[in-house]
This record gives structure tokens, sequence and C-alpha cells, in this order.
């Protein structure tokens, strides 16, 4: 039975209300997706800028680093400095492809037109155009170090030849010359060696020119660089000669020694043979007769084979003494006695 005092609720009046809630929720539903977005597109717009921030901060950072760094003031600065570039660039390209994902962010924002995106064109621009200053910047101070590094390398590598050529000139400028036959050909050995390393400079000499023609215009065009590649060439000169003279003059010693042993020699055969026919008797027997009449004729061939000895040693004489050898007189001197021993 009817509870008293009730009346039933209309269907119509509880359909049209249920649909008003259902209305409602979806006007809600549709106010929070709105909001989700435009919130989502606001974090997406404060992202870029905060992300491009920091792109223009380091850009700063890297362009006070490369105007404040200098080229080095040697060798081993320069490759130092080098080395610490090269990080840099390292650093570069790794930021490089940080902008570039940041740079496709804020085209996405700017096709989607949303409100507070005025301004994103011009940031990109902005920070577009100071990325490329500072890769030129960058590309610079690479050369510079490499125009530096090219020419610190090549004064080390002059100033190791200069140093070399200096040790070598001490050596080729020895005035000794050996005391007999054996010291003045090991000498000479050592020598042949010295002027075989000369001859191998002499490429490295020769190059210098071109290697200071290849060098940057700052450094090449230096005062002091090109009086340093003078000295070099001059001083190379300067050991050749010298190489040359003393080749000559360590022959000169040998052959003199040579000479000095030959005379010993033949003086030494002389003695003996004086020696000999001073004691020998006149033999009395017939077969004393034949065996001393064998020794003379033995002693004629000992003759002559000394004889072009003697002939030998008194054409290197000659030489010697036209060639104004400093011993000449006393190459001259031996020559005579050696002469007068053998006449007699």
């Amino acid at each position: 039975s009817p509870v008293p005092g009730y009346q039933p609720c209309d269907p119509q009046i509880i359909c049209n209300r249920v649909n008003h809630v259902q209305t409602c929720l979806e006007e809600l539903e549709e106010l929070a997706a709105k909001r989700r977005k435009e919130l989502e597109d606001s974090r997406q717009l404060w992202t870029f800028f905060q992300e491009m921030e920091e792109a223009e901060a380091w850009i700063r950072e890297k362009e006070k680093i490369l105007a404040a760094k200098t080229c080095g003031r040697d060798l081993s600065s320069v490759v130092t400095l080098t080395n610490k570039h090269k990080s840099m660039l390292g650093e570069l390209g790794n930021r490089r492809a940080l902008l570039h994902q940041t740079m496709k962010k804020g085209e996405k924002i700017l096709a989607k037109k949303t409100f507070g995106s005025v301004g994103i064109q011009e940031k990109m621009r902005e920070v577009c155009l100071r990325w490329k200053k500072l890769e030129e910047i960058t590309g610079l101070h690479q050369q510079r170090l490499e125009d530096a590094l090219n020419f610190f390398q090549f004064s080390a590598e002059t100033d190791d030849l200069v140093a070399w050529l200096q040790d070598t000139y001490r050596i080729v400028s020895s005035d000794d010359f050996g005391h007999d036959d054996y010291s003045s050909q090991a000498l000479l050995r050592k020598h042949r060696a010295v002027v075989d390393e000369v001859e191998k400079h002499r490429a490295a000499v020769l190059a210098l020119r071109k290697q200071l023609a290849l060098l940057a215009p700052d450094h090449r065009q230096g005062v002091d660089v090109q009086i340093r590649v003078v000295e070099v060439e001059q001083l190379y000169g300067e050991v050749a000669e010298v190489a040359v003279l003393r080749t000559q003059w360590l022959q000169d010693a040998l052959a003199v020694y040579r000479m000095f042993s030959e005379v010993h020699a033949c003086e030494v055969w002389v003695d003996e043979k004086e020696q000999w026919l001073e004691k020998m008797e006149v033999p009395e027997e017939l077969d004393e007769v034949e065996v001393v009449q064998h020794r003379f004729e033995s002693l004629d061939q000992e003759m002559n084979s000394v004889m072009g000895r003697i002939l030998d040693v008194n054409q290197v004489v000659q030489q010697l003494v036209d060639g104004g050898h400093p011993s000449s007189d006393e190459v001259r001197s031996c020559q005579d006695h050696l002469n007068s021993r053998y006449g007699q």
C-alpha cells in the first residue's frame, strides 16, 4: 500500500536530471582535457625557453673561454691547448645535438600556434646566430692552434738540426789525425760514416725553405725565423766544407804514415843486406860459390821489388809536397834519406 504523504516523481523529470548530470560531467571532462592540454603546452613552452637559456649560457661561457685563450708560447703548451680544444670540440658536438632537439621542439610549438608562443621564432633566430658565431670562433681558434703547432714543430726541428750540425762541426774540425797507420785508418772510417750522415741531412736542410713557406703568414714572415733558416744553411755549408777538408787531411795523414811504414820496411831491408854483404866472405869452393851466386840472383829480384816500393814512396811524397802538406819538409827529408841509403 502507498506510504501516506508519498507522491511518486514523474519519470520524465528523473530522466531529465540524469541527462543534465551526464551533460555536466561531459562538459567537466572537456574542461579538464582542455586544461590538461593547456598545461602541457605551457610546460613544453617553458621547457623550450629554459633549454634555450641554458644553451645561451653555455655559448656565453665558451665565448669567454675562447676570447681569453692564447695559442701557447712553446711546443709543449701548444700541444696542451690543442688537447683541451679537442675536448671542447667534443662538448660542442654534444651540445649541437641537444640544441637541434630543442629547435625541433620549438618548431612543433610554432606549428600548434598555441597561446604564448610569441617570441619563440625570435629566440630561435638569436640562438642560431650566436651558435653560428661560436662555431666560427672555434674554427678560427683551431686554425690558430694548428698554425702555432706547425710553427713550434718547425722551430723545434730546426733547433735539433742546429744542435746536430754544431756537434758535427766539432767532430769534423778535430785536429786529431791519428798517430800511426792503424789509428789514422780507424779515424778515416769513422769520418766517412760522419760524412754519410752529413749527406743524409742535406735533404732536411734543403726542405727548410719549403716548410717555412707552408707556415701561416704571421709566422713565416717573422725576421727571426727567416734569419734562423739562413743560419742553418750557412752552418750546413761550413760543416760540409770542413768535412771534405778533413777527409783529405785524414787521407794525407794515412798516406804519410803508410809512407813512413814503407820507408822503414825498405831501410830495414837495406840494413839487412848491408850487414849480409859486410859479413860475407869470398867462397873458396865451387859449391859455396854456387850458393853465393844463387843468393845474389835472389838479391837482384828483391832489389827490383824494393825499387818499385821506393818509386811508390817517391810518388806519394811528390803528391804530398805538391798538395802543400804541413809535414812536407819531414816527408822530403825521409825520402832523401831512403834514396841515399838505397843508392849506397
